[in-house]
């Protein structure tokens, strides 16, 4: 078995199970314009201030699991390093977050996530609110599976 940096086997009580990786790699990283133009036209659309999530579920078998993309408006942070400080905020929310993802909804998606707050965040507060989405977006998908 081949695994990357990411992943290793670790044996418990003669199984093995890949331990998830933290990192925030390239391949998740939403670049493809007409994908992100997919997403924003299309997607289903989720809410918890100061974040709202964006997603569509996707079907290339090229891509990661996920990728995301973060969005924050130049109206309400003229500075572009006040900009930037609050995608870094919400790029390590979602890195440290997105186990809840992996493991409880199967597929491929796309996901926007915008800042929709008015004043620069604190760490605690976008986690909270990644959280509250992740588990809001959980709820939704298998509701939907459970529909279908």
């Amino acid at each position: 078995m081949k695994y990357d940096n990411c992943h290793t086997l670790q044996p418990q009580e003669n199984m093995y199970f890949s331990v998830m990786c933290f990192k925030f790699t390239k391949n998740e990283r939403l670049k493809s314009k007409k994908l992100f133009q997919s997403v924003f036209d299309n997607g289903k659309v989720i809410t918890a201030y100061p974040l709202k999530i964006s997603y569509l579920p996707i079907s290339d078998t090229s891509i990661h699991k996920s990728q995301i993309s973060v969005l924050v408006g130049k109206k309400k942070f003229k500075s572009a390093v006040r900009r930037n400080r609050v995608k870094r905020i919400i790029r390590e929310a979602y890195r440290l977050n997105k186990h809840l993802i992996f493991n409880n909804i199967e597929g491929k998606y796309a996901f926007l996530i915008l800042y929709i707050g008015d004043d620069l965040p604190t760490v605690e507060t976008v986690e909270k609110a990644m959280v509250s989405l992740f588990n809001n977006l959980i709820t939704v998908e298998k509701d939907e599976k459970a529909d279908s």
